[in-house]
């Protein structure tokens, strides 16, 4: 009876200890993200008092010699800012920011005709997405159907996917492709998918499945990475060859690529519920997560291969997209994937990542890395870094996690 005693009172204490432990861990969580949202007010409030005191409306991307590079309405990242307004509304519930994000969202309404790249998936869905979503304004569907039909007329049947940079542009030009299809491509695709549900029209969709389908076969190793670019035969059908453009070697795993694949397989079972686009991003999550070379933080070396680890530039970016990602695929039934989520949630929202007020050109997470073999945005914020991380963040807090603010 004393053993029985004993052992009740140790298993009792032991149970205590673990529950203020996991209490510990949740509170943790809510101070560390509510002061990173924080950080985020000031630093992204600054950032639009500046642009509005110019007069001007500007898009800011990264910086650059120690100053805040605008971009133009074409660049593939100009969505970027006007959705991280509108998750700082989802964050904050401050109308300040829907406002602006409303403001700066309208300027890119004639992205809707852009047709000579296929990145106004990204720059339409991050904007008058997310603009949609925020203020049900009937006026913006017609915006995203149209990018949609703009995004179509690079659909190429014979080879069933979307051309993702026209063969004869720019550096693109010198590679001999003709029909390159990068990893990217599948963050476009849910751009396609709400045209179908906004319009009724079952082409949009039939497009994306097809390069779903096309990249599912075509992109991925036997390890469950993938290559950057695969370049097919646009008349013919069929693989001309397998690259990779922004990654350390063709044979390597770029971080990002992998961090576009799982988001984009994902996004794709949410609006199929193809068990085969759920199976993938398992599998895609398991290379990443299994990787000898992915660091104790779990924020990537820019490239997971690359020849210098540890010595290697991280990629905030790559883990916010990959933090999004895990947290959508909880909410479709995956809840073990919370914890590895929070973790890389954690460690951004840390000081290694998060800026100090008042610095870092006003983006809120240093250390992102855009292309390093073009000797392009090495080492700096960069502002899909930024909306991802808020996404992630919004995701978090939708889910009603315990381990989240109330």
């Amino acid at each position: 009876m004393r053993r029985l005693t004993i052992l009740f009172f140790l298993t009792t204490a032991f149970v205590a200890c673990t529950e203020k432990k996991g209490q510990k861990q949740s509170t943790d969580h809510n101070d560390l993200f509510s002061e990173v949202i924080k950080t985020a007010e000031q630093q992204i409030g600054y950032q639009v008092k500046l642009i509005e005191e110019s007069g001007k409306i500007l898009n800011p991307r990264t910086v650059e010699n120690g100053y805040v590079r605008y971009i133009s309405k074409d660049d593939w990242t100009s969505g970027f800012f006007p959705g991280t307004l509108f998750y700082m509304y989802d964050l904050t519930k401050d109308p300040k920011w829907l406002d602006a994000g409303i403001k700066y969202t309208e300027d890119l309404d004639s992205i809707k005709h852009l047709k000579w790249h296929h990145d106004v998936g990204f720059m339409i869905n991050s904007s008058f997405g997310n603009a949609l979503r925020a203020t049900g304004n009937e006026a913006y569907k017609e915006v995203i159907v149209e990018a949609a039909n703009s995004l179509a007329t690079r659909f190429r049947p014979a080879a069933g996917v979307i051309q993702s940079w026209d063969e004869d542009r720019g550096w693109q030009a010198k590679r001999g492709w003709m029909c390159p299809v990068i990893i990217d491509n599948m963050m476009n695709l849910e751009l396609l998918f709400k045209a179908t549900e906004i319009s009724g029209d079952s082409t949009y969709h039939k497009i994306a499945v097809s390069h779903a389908n096309t990249t599912l076969e075509n992109h991925y190793r036997n390890d469950w990475s993938c290559y950057h670019v695969v370049d097919y035969d646009k008349e013919q059908g069929g693989v001309r060859s397998k690259q990779n453009a922004q990654g350390y070697a063709d044979e390597s795993a770029w971080a990002r690529g992998q961090a576009w694949g799982l988001y984009g397989f994902t996004v794709a079972y949410r609006f199929t519920h193809d068990e085969r686009y759920l199976t993938m991003a398992e599998k895609i999550r398991h290379f990443i997560f299994s990787h000898p070379n992915l660091p104790e933080d779990l924020v990537p070396y820019w490239d997971f291969n690359a020849p210098n680890i540890p010595n290697e530039p991280r990629d905030a970016s790559a883990a916010a997209v990959i933090a999004s990602a895990l947290y959508e695929l909880v909410t479709l039934g995956l809840k073990e994937y919370e914890e590895t989520a929070d973790k890389i949630m954690t460690s951004l929202a840390g000081e290694a990542y998060k800026a100090i007020v008042g610095t870092n050109g006003n983006f809120l997470l240093m250390h992102s890395v855009g292309s390093i073999p073009h000797g392009n945005e090495i080492d700096v914020p960069i502002n899909y870094a930024d909306y991802y991380f808020l996404e992630a963040l919004a995701r978090k807090k939708e889910s009603g996690s315990k381990s989240f603010l109330d």
